[in-house]
């Protein structure tokens, strides 16, 4: 018999994953926000993975507080991820950049297939084939932290772009090129001082235009995208960087 999953954060993306779980044969034991970590650690015994399913703005939070014993097997699946993230905690998670959408009252929308690092990409990628969800377990480091940059190039310009043009990710692309252009090149400034190294901006352009294919009718902004550009000016802050564009978007907003 399996062994249990457990998954901190029962969200919409944290129930598909529930479900998933489940279907391969695991049990699923949930961590809510009225619950301790440590407690549930405490109660059970030798979990086989653990699932950190809380918003970006927890995530901190979270593995600041995540029970030792958990450390090895923790999974991590938020937008805007990246290995600062999780090296600060001495962590060397599974991470999924995860590329399908999941709202309330509606089924899971796929735009193209998740791609899974780490020790527990099999069992994660078991779980998503139990839920026809595309994925791709991949080996090499360096294509991870591409993927990664790549998920954030496509939430951030979109989210950050979509504040002044509305719309959806086809219409940003085909009728605000120079513009989402502009935005682009102040994502990947961002993206290369949080990662400590430069980036392929047109390998990355071309990847997320593939992301805006996919489901090219994807509305740009939603709740977090005023959230996403406050972050993004306060890590240019720190950095020292001009963002302009950004900066134009902030501006125009008041």
């Amino acid at each position: 018999m399996k062994s249990t999953v457990i998954i901190v954060g029962i969200g919409e993306i944290g129930s598909v994953l529930a479900r998933g779980f489940l279907r391969t044969g695991f049990t699923v034991t949930p961590v809510t926000r009225d619950m301790q970590m440590q407690q549930v650690a405490n109660s059970v015994e030798n979990p086989e993975a653990v699932v950190i399913a809380v918003g970006e703005s927890e995530l901190h939070d979270v593995l600041a507080k995540v029970p030792v014993s958990w450390k090895s097997k923790l999974i991590l699946i938020q937008n805007e991820l990246l290995p600062g993230d999780w090296q600060q905690y001495d962590l060397d998670p599974t991470v999924i950049s995860v590329w399908f959408e999941k709202k309330k009252g509606q089924d899971v929308k796929v735009v193209v297939a998740s791609p899974i690092y780490g020790k527990k990409s099999q069992i994660l990628s078991k779980a998503l084939n139990a839920l026809d969800i595309p994925n791709q377990i991949i080996n090499d480091k360096k294509q991870m932290i591409f993927e990664l940059v790549r998920k954030n190039y496509y939430i951030l310009t979109s989210n950050i772009a979509g504040l002044k043009t509305g719309g959806t990710v086809s219409s940003l692309w085909q009728e605000h090129r120079d513009f989402a252009e502009s935005v682009v090149s102040d994502v990947n400034s961002l993206q290369q001082y949080l990662l400590g190294e430069k980036l392929d901006q047109a390998a990355l352009t071309k990847a997320m235009i593939l992301a805006f294919d996919g489901d090219p009718e994807h509305g740009c902004t939603g709740r977090s995208a005023p959230a996403r550009l406050q972050r993004a000016i306060q890590i240019a802050d720190e950095a020292g960087l001009p963002v302009p564009a950004l900066r134009d978007i902030q501006a125009s907003l008041g």
